[in-house]
């Protein structure tokens, strides 16, 4: 049996739409997008959406947006994919790492500690589909009148119950604004790349249509110096056959997760799973478990036909581009914790429980074989629970 770390999901739908967003010969920002815009803000609870051409370029058009500028400094994640970082670089700031809590989001507290009179801006992660404690990083925003920026790109349909309104939202919802990705492998995914800006800021919204347009407010009226960052027609039509589907996929991979909670019950001394607190709905995007034995376990499940992943090797603040930055191993011991010990196993909604049999047995076995042999993890993980 082979089992792949994810399966985007292609249909005749899908395939229908693509050619009908063909057929119409309005290839950039056509009906197709500006439908699909509108069907977006309305599912995320916002009164407004933009296509871009990636998340990256979302998050930059963003903080170019809201006025973020050189000197400045942006609190993000170091437990977090590279792009997020890039984005405020691009914009001339300064990132100022924060360390990742025991649900691997953003830790409120530490970020709390890192903030300067040069802070402008938090950029809280929603990763592996799982929310980030959105209501303290939204009261720190508020107390230093710091802007929001939800980077939501792996947390399509995720839901965050705010305990100050009593009420759950719509990740992409929360902030000043927030970036999606529709990168294939995400919960909604194009066939290729792209992006989007959700907010409930008018003004923001034009200045980012302007920006990812050349900076034109009509068509050879350029008010400002822009960028080319607009999605194609064809994308927008096949993500608005997925949108419709998107809620019960979802459901598909938190039924998912229970499963896995269960079969990987018996080797719960070796290996931490998933957690989801009482404040959040995840949506799974990955399903990561961290384990010391992770690279020998990824090796094994391999030889098993399971496909994995790693997500991420190494923190950003110690990738190379910002070891001038002055940080040092160590600086960040829960993000580098997980940077060495985790593993993504396969998560996509068509995975059957025979399918996570073979992985949970295929990882069972592993240990069994470690514990044999003496070399067995089993309760080195009691300090991170």
């Amino acid at each position: 049996m082979t089992i792949p770390l994810s399966r985007p999901p292609v249909d005749d739908e899908i395939k229908e739409a693509v050619l009908a967003a063909i057929e119409g010969r309005q290839y950039i920002l056509g009906p197709q997008c500006k439908e699909f815009e509108s069907e977006l803000a309305r599912h995320t609870g916002v009164k407004h959406a933009v296509l871009t051409s990636s998340a990256t370029a979302a998050l930059w058009m963003i903080m170019r947006g809201l006025g973020v500028k050189p000197g400045d400094e942006v609190l993000t994640p170091s437990h977090t994919a590279f792009p997020t970082i890039e984005a405020i670089c691009f914009a001339g700031a300064t990132p100022v790492f924060v360390d990742a809590d025991e649900w691997y989001t953003m830790d409120p507290k530490d970020a709390a500690a890192r903030i300067t009179p040069r802070t402008v801006g938090i950029v809280p992660v929603h990763l592996y589909g799982q929310s980030a404690d959105m209501d303290p990083i939204m009261d720190l925003a508020a107390k230093y009148k710091m802007v929001v920026i939800e980077d939501a790109c792996q947390a399509h349909g995720a839901k965050y119950f705010s305990k100050k309104e009593n009420r759950w939202r719509t990740i992409g919802s929360m902030g000043h604004a927030a970036a999606f990705s529709f990168y294939p492998g995400k919960n909604l995914g194009a066939c290729g790349e792209g992006g989007a800006i959700t907010s409930q800021d008018a003004a923001l919204i034009q200045k980012c249509k302007m920006i990812r347009e050349h900076g034109q407010s009509k068509k050879y009226y350029h008010e400002m110096e822009g960028y080319n960052g607009r999605l194609d027609s064809i994308q927008a039509g096949l993500l608005r056959v997925k949108l419709r589907h998107l809620a019960k996929w979802n459901e598909s991979r938190q039924n998912a997760a229970k499963i896995y909670q269960e079969l990987l019950a018996p080797v719960s001394g070796a290996i931490k799973v998933p957690v989801q607190p009482s404040w959040a709905q995840s949506v799974y995007h990955l399903y990561v478990i961290v384990t010391p034995e992770r690279d020998r376990l990824m090796e094994h499940l391999g030889a098993a036909g399971v496909g994995t992943g790693i997500h991420y090797p190494i923190p950003v603040h110690l990738q190379k581009p910002y070891r001038a930055l002055g940080y040092k191993e160590g600086d960040y011991p829960v993000s580098e914790r997980i940077a060495s010990n985790g593993l993504s196993l396969p998560m996509f909604p068509q995975l059957t429980r025979s399918q996570q049999e073979h992985v949970a047995n295929s990882l069972k076995a592993f240990f069994l074989q470690a514990s044999e042999s003496g070399s067995s993890g089993s309760g080195a993980l009691a300090h991170q629970r």
